[in-house]
């Protein structure tokens, strides 16, 4: 059973206009946090602020400006948020989008902008709140990953790529804070309806042209087919209010149908086998 929280505790999320952060965010403060909920766009607030009012919690949220590509800002906003409330509990690092596309089609410039947010953006605010947390000797950095951070999926290579640096990072960084009290969490979602995807492929367009003009549109296929068939996200936010109130949370949660299969197919298969598997999935 989890302890209640008094209402001083602080958690602060990233790319909390949508999806996974706007939903945690509100779920946090229904669960007595004080959250700071941080989004790119502001025009983009009404729809948080709606939803926390209905919950009845919106007194418990502040929502602040903060695009994670731009360090200084992310630095700024935790420090800003350390002097009002005088402590940061829980990171929810959700900030995050995908590139869709083959390798071969994609600019560089696409791979620097996916990485610039989903991994060097999601370093900028954990190295900003890391003094704090260390010096508390206690806190929460919960890295919203994917089922992409586990296993690679063809034309999600710049997504897949920016997830699994997610994890390498976090591993890296939880044996570095256990010491301090400070537990860092993957959350490795598999398919929910969010719109990440809809808005990650609506800028991908079949060149009649294209080597993989075939394989694209079986993929779009299969990625709608999927939005129209994903369940809601409860159990998502579920899962990540339980690790912000654990005293001691384990580094990986996988969460979804068929989440867990996939990870322990991979893992046990031959890799060939697991090929031929993916393989029939996307080609057909």
């Amino acid at each position: 059973m989890n302890q209640k929280l008094s209402p001083q505790s602080v958690a602060l999320v990233t790319g909390a206009s949508s999806g996974f952060g706007l939903l945690v965010s509100v779920a946090l403060a229904r669960g007595g946090y004080r959250v700071v909920a941080s989004m790119r766009n502001m025009e983009n607030k009404e729809t948080l602020e709606t939803a926390a009012r209905e919950a009845g919690v919106w007194g418990q949220i502040e929502v602040v400006p903060l695009d994670v590509t731009n360090f200084a800002a992310a630095e700024s906003v935790v420090h800003d948020v350390i002097n009002h409330y005088g402590q940061i509990d829980v990171l929810v690092n959700n900030a995050g989008f995908a590139v869709g596309g083959f390798v071969e089609e994609l600019s560089l410039e696409e791979w620097e902008r996916q990485f610039a947010t989903n991994f060097f953006g999601l370093v900028a605010v954990t190295k900003a709140v890391l003094p704090v947390m260390r010096k508390q000797r206690s806190g929460k950095i919960i890295n919203i990953s994917s089922i992409s951070g586990r296993i690679g999926f063809p034309s999600m290579g710049p997504y897949v790529a920016s997830k699994f640096a997610v994890e390498g990072f976090s591993e890296s960084l939880r044996l570095e804070m256990l010491p301090y009290g400070v537990y860092v969490v993957l959350i490795e979602p598999g398919s929910y309806k969010t719109n990440i995807w809809s808005k990650g492929l609506q800028g991908v367009s079949i060149r009649s042209n294209s080597p993989y003009a075939k394989e694209m549109k079986t993929i779009l296929q299969y990625v709608n087919r999927v939005a129209k068939t994903a369940p809601p996200p409860d159990e998502v936010i579920e899962q990540i209010v339980k690790v912000a109130q654990s005293p001691t949370p384990s580094l990986r949660y996988p969460v979804g149908r068929g989440v867990k299969l996939m990870l322990r197919l991979k893992n046990w298969l031959p890799w060939k086998r697991w090929e031929r598997i993916v393989m029939k999935q996307f080609h057909k």
